[in-house]
């Protein structure tokens, strides 16, 4: 298939352009699928997209790595839609996985990056907060045309998503919230945006002062949150793939993606993995 070939060809590089922590699958190709309502999936087989389609034009939340842009893209075409149709692009956090292909998509799509204000300058200026010497972990920088707050909504065709500010694994961390329809039942959708400590330092040198409350405000928040659909910046945070799988098997049964126990219990994990990793590197600075 020519639009495979293509983006195989752009990935020959990719290896050398990588941390060591990134994963092969981030710039593995993946089918498109449809979760739920208007919501779609056109990420790559380890790094979500999610295409929000409206009658005036669709939202794109993520651009994967730089190497991931052409693979959205192409998945776009594949479910029928058109790039020049993306009038909004959206961003979960200012990390080079979710971040990287922002710019190029910016380019092909003509669409206006709206961002919250506590990422803008990583994703303006290229690089992994509190990490800015690390060419590995920066970003094509992107321009931002809307500064967003906690709160604030993105409108378009009819379709509302709401900004939820869950500070911590990046200090603008952006969890996507939207209602949703499916069988004639409404449903609030959202795309959380992480939790994990990952390559953050939450020890002195912190990643950015005042991670460590960003993180606990954020487990606080979310046990308050309703999710009924929970989406992610890794699909193996909730199993998307295999959840697409089961929906492509058994297309007149129950959506899948419906799993309103799934956002709690992880939460409850990284919780947990947060204050053990915080406690097993406060014990190490003592040593």
């Amino acid at each position: 298939m020519r639009w495979f070939t293509t983006i195989a060809a752009a990935l020959i590089s990719t290896a050398a352009a990588m941390p060591a922590f990134a994963q092969a699958n981030w710039n593995t190709p993946a089918e498109p699928f449809h979760v739920v309502d208007n919501v779609y999936y056109v990420g790559t087989e380890g790094l979500s997209a999610f295409l929000f389609t409206t009658p005036e034009g669709h939202i794109l939340l993520d651009g994967a790595t730089p190497q991931g842009a052409p693979i959205i893209e192409a998945n776009i075409a594949r479910l029928g839609f058109r790039l020049a149709d993306v009038k909004v692009l959206l961003n979960s956090h200012a990390h080079f996985d979710h971040s990287g292909g922002l710019k190029q998509l910016k380019q092909d799509t003509g669409a206006k990056l709206y961002a919250m204000e506590g990422d803008v300058s990583a994703l303006e200026g290229g690089f992994y907060l509190g990490s800015e010497d690390s060419k590995t972990m920066g970003a094509p920088p992107v321009t931002v045309d809307r500064v967003l707050h906690d709160g604030d909504t993105v409108k378009l065709g009819g379709f509302t998503l709401t900004a939820n500010l869950t500070p911590g694994h990046s200090r603008g961390c952006t969890s996507w919230g939207a209602s949703v329809h499916d069988g004639g039942k409404s449903y609030d959708a959202l795309v959380f945006c992480s939790a994990t400590v990952a390559a953050n330092r939450i020890t002195p040198p912190v990643q950015y002062e005042g991670i460590v409350a960003d993180y606990r405000t954020t487990f606080v928040k979310t046990k308050t949150m309703r999710v009924d659909i929970p989406l992610a910046p890794h699909p193996e945070f909730f199993q998307l793939l295999q959840k697409a799988e089961k929906a492509q098997a058994d297309p007149k049964g129950p959506n899948p993606f419906v799993d309103p126990t799934a956002f709690p219990a992880l939460m409850t994990s990284l919780e947990a993995d947060f204050e053990r990793t915080l406690k097993e590197r406060t014990a190490a600075l003592t040593r």
